[in-house]
Order: structure tokens, then sequence, then C-alpha cells
């Protein structure tokens, strides 16, 4: 079978070579549009470290066939109203340490790919797909070009009558950034004139009128806070430290193999669950969608892990007394924390609208936080959950990721962006996964009118053989996962360890009685 590949794709290169420009003289062999320049953040700049080659892929799934002529119609009026996406990554010639974006005319024919596919000829479309994005995943975006492109596959699948697979270097923003953008240039099927409608925490209403006695009490509570804040960033900067230095993760079976730099290659796999099952548990439970995720996430890697643990050796079985893991895994994730104020949708859409370059909220202004996670098989699968969420309250309660922030900016002005990629390249191999949960739209929404069925974002590139990610969409919940297929053969069956945890989580809820909480 020829390679699902277009001629449009290019080869991997071996690393990031900015376009250089110069000042004086003027520009010729780029067509700049303005002179207005802006530098990186120092967040982006890691990402131009040729280790840190970290694309951002979102798979979306239409209800009907795409005709490409609209779709470009729709971008001009859309993303092409962001500067990000009609600006290069230059350097200039006289302080070749200074990137910056700067403006220039696009081309759309050069980022909008069209796929010719004979579906006649196809066993499986739907692996067609999976095929052709990891295949996309060997492959670099120009730089020549703004970092970004469009594929467009008409092709049934099980669940979709075509596909478009957006891609962007994470260079251009973080992926709250880039979801944000995506569903500003969307629209409510239902009225094509309403934007998504995200759902958004609840905040507790603040009481009046204390007494002395109460004002007191509460006084010492948040010195008892600050003091518990102040003693869990000291840990967590102290761990983050060594981590970046030589705390490697236990080694085990889905760990990156020792030639992962060499082949950054992901089968990226999705898997559609229920958000109403996770809002079931998470309602009986008294928790959140984030403690019930996470919850899953380490019953399916302990299930996952338990089987492959067993394999050329003795199955010692898959109880909580009686099973294959080894005591005291040490496995943990990089997880990402948006720290600016970031523009909402609406700013986004109105800023589109109107043609600002403002770019208040953008870019990539991000802390991380290392997510312990515990892989154990439990007998009751509700102990997953309650493990989850003792997990996250304890990071809520320390100012990490605004202090890797910090630390991050300290190592590239005093020591270069250099030592700044190779500590955080250290810190992301030493850990084993990758995590993310991302909050999507609460009704059907249509990207360039056409409506979609789902999206599922994910990323490669990054340092790790797994990245996991989670995406709700009305009542659904897509997993994605990016695997090194070295360290995970069976992505699939991965998928489905996921799937079988939330069912046991929920059966378990129903068989405890819980559900009475819910009435």
């Amino acid at each position: 079978m020829e390679s699902p590949m277009g001629e449009g794709l290019r080869s991997r290169s071996s690393g990031l070579k900015p376009i250089v420009t110069k000042k004086k003289g003027g520009i010729e062999e780029y067509d700049m549009v303005t002179v207005e320049d802006e530098p990186l953040s120092p967040m982006a700049r890691l990402f131009q470290d040729r280790r840190f080659d970290v694309h951002v892929v979102v798979f979306m799934a239409y209800k009907t066939r795409i005709s490409p002529q609209p779709v470009k119609e729709k971008l001009v009026h859309t993303f092409l109203k962001h500067p990000r996406f009609t600006s290069l990554m230059v350097v200039d010639e006289e302080n070749l340490t200074g990137m910056k974006w700067v403006q220039t005319k696009i081309d759309l024919d050069q980022h909008i790919i069209i796929v010719e596919v004979d579906e006649t000829q196809m066993e499986s479309l739907d692996k067609f797909v999976e095929d052709y994005i990891y295949n996309l995943s060997k492959t670099s975006l120009d730089r020549s070009k703004p970092l970004w492109d469009l594929h467009i596959i008409n092709v049934k699948t099980c669940q979709a009558e075509s596909v478009v697979v957006f891609r962007v270097h994470h260079s251009l923003g973080d992926g709250t950034s880039l979801i944000s953008l995506l569903l500003a240039c969307t629209r409510q099927t239902a009225d094509d004139l309403k934007l998504p409608t995200i759902p958004t925490k609840k905040r507790r209403p603040t009481p009046s009128g204390y007494s002395a006695k109460e004002g007191l009490w509460r006084l010492l509570g948040k010195f008892w806070l600050f003091i518990v804040m102040f003693v869990n960033t000291a840990v967590d900067v102290f761990m983050f430290i060594i981590t970046s230095m030589f705390l490697k993760d236990t080694k085990t079976p889905i760990s990156a193999p020792p030639n992962f730099e060499s082949n950054k290659a992901r089968r990226i796999v999705h898997r559609i669950i229920s958000l109403d099952d996770l809002n079931f548990v998470k309602n009986a439970m008294n928790v959140t969608i984030n403690d019930v995720a996470l919850g899953l996430t380490q019953a399916g890697l302990s299930q996952y892990l338990n089987r492959r643990y067993a394999i050329g050796g003795k199955d010692k079985g898959a109880t909580e007394r009686s099973n294959n893991l080894p005591n005291g895994i040490r496995l943990r994730s990089f997880l990402c924390f948006n720290l600016r104020s970031s523009a909402g949708i609406e700013d986004l859409a109105n800023m589109m609208e109107n043609g600002s370059k403002g770019k208040r909220g953008w870019g990539n202004w991000f802390g991380y936080a290392l997510l312990p996670f515990k892989i154990a098989l439990r007998d009751n699968p509700l102990d997953y959950v309650k493990e989850a969420k003792a997990t996250v309250d304890r990071k809520k309660r320390s100012f990490e990721a605004l202090s890797t922030l910090i630390m991050a900016k300290l190592l590239i002005k005093f020591f270069g962006i250099k030592v700044a990629s190779e500590v955080t390249y250290k810190g992301f191999s030493n850990a084993t996964i990758c995590f993310s949960n991302l909050v999507g739209p609460q009704e059907e929404i249509g990207f360039c009118g056409y409506p979609i069925t789902y999206f599922a974002p994910c990323t490669y590139g990054q340092p790790s053989a797994l990245m996991i990610n989670f995406q709700s969409y009305i009542n659904k919940m897509i997993i994605v996962i990016a695997v090194d297929e070295i360290a995970i053969p069976d992505p699939h069956q991965l998928l489905d360890d996921f799937e079988d945890s939330l069912n046991l989580i929920k059966n378990a809820v129903i068989e405890k009685g819980l559900v009475k909480n819910l009435k």
C-alpha cells in the first residue's frame, strides 16, 4: 500500500532554522506586510529548540463533505485576522539572539492541503486517516511560511463524513490559546450568529456581615492557607528542580525508549466516552470532572501496566493484594497551567471581526507542575477517584506552576536559551507522561460553515512516550493519546482500559448507593 502522505508534506528537518532578515538594505526574499515586530515570549523561544519541535494537531470530524473553496473564504475572515497566522518567525542579522514575529503576505494554497483518496481501494478508511496523521507527525512545518497548515480529507469514517486535520506549531500559543482561537472561529449550528458556550466554574458567593469572632477565624484560616501554600510550593519546586537535574521516573514498559530522540513519530488515536457518565460520577462523589478524568486515567494505566508486566512471566492476577505491578512505581506527568489573564472566546472573535491586532492574553504564558500518578490496582474502583482528588487538591495549594514560569524566564535571561532548553528538556525526559484536560462547547458547533461531530486535539514532538488529553464536546468526552509505538504498541488497548475503568467506577457508584446523593 502506498504511503497516505501527500506530496505537500515535508520531511522532518534536523533542526529549527528561523529566517534571517535584515534591518538595513530592505527585505528581498519575503514580502513583509509590516515592519512592526513582536518578540517571542520566553516559552515560545523554548519551543524553538530542535528537541522541542512541538506541534499541536486538532482532528475535526464533520457531518458532511468539505468543499475547499468555502473553507478558504472563511479562513480569510477568521484565522488570518490573527497576526500569528500571518507572521514569520525571524532572527535579525544584526542580533542573532533576538527572535521576533514579523507579518508577511500569505498564500492559502500553500497552507491548505487537499488529500485525494480513492475510497474504493481502501480496506479501512479509519485506519487510513490514522496512518495519515501518524505520517504527518514525522514532519515539521516549513519555517519559510507561517507555522500552520490544514489538511482536508474527504473520506467517510465510522463516525464522520469527512475529516480535517489542523496543525499549528506550539510556539504560536499554548493549548488554551489555540483551542480558544479555534472555538472563536466557530458558531453554533442552531444559530450561526452565536459563539459556542463554554462552561465556567461558578464562584461561591462571599458572605458578608461577619461577627468579630468569625472574622478572626477567617483571618487565621487565610494565614494557615498561606503557610500551607508556602510549604507546598517549596517542596514542589525542590522536586521540580531535582527532576530537571537527575530524578527519573521508574523505568516501566511505557517509558520512552533509548532512541526516542531520533524517532519522534507518534501514533495518535482517540476514543469517545460519555460525558454524562463522568458527570454522574462527579455529582455522586462530590468531586470535579478533572478528578474523575485523572482517576479513570490512573485506573486505566494501572490495568494496562499490570497486563504488560505479566508478559513473559507469571501472571499473578489483577487484584489489590495479588498483581504484577512492582511496588513504589514513580510515574509523573508534566501538567500545563494557564497563568495569564486569557482573552475569552468573545474577545478573540471581536478582535478578528474588527481586524484588531491586539494580542492581550495570547501566547505561551504557562507554567508546569509535576503531577504524580498513583499506579496500583484497587479492589474498590472509587479509590482511584478519591486518590486523584487528593492529588489535585494538593496541587491547587501550591504556586509551583508560577514558580516554574519565573524560573524559565530567569534561566533564559541569565544563562541563555540553550541552558533553559537543556534544563526543560531534561525535566520532560525524566517524567513519563504529558497530561491535559480541556473544556469544550456545550452545543453543536460548525467550523467554516460545516457542522462538527467532534474534535480531538493532541500534540507531538515532546520528549515523552505518552501524551494524554481529555476534550469535552456537548455530551461527549474525547480521550486522545499520542504514543511512541515502540513503548506502547497497542494504543487502542490502552483506550479500552480507560473506557473499562470509567465503567467500573460508574458501576461502583451505583452498587454502593452513592446515586442517592443525586436525589
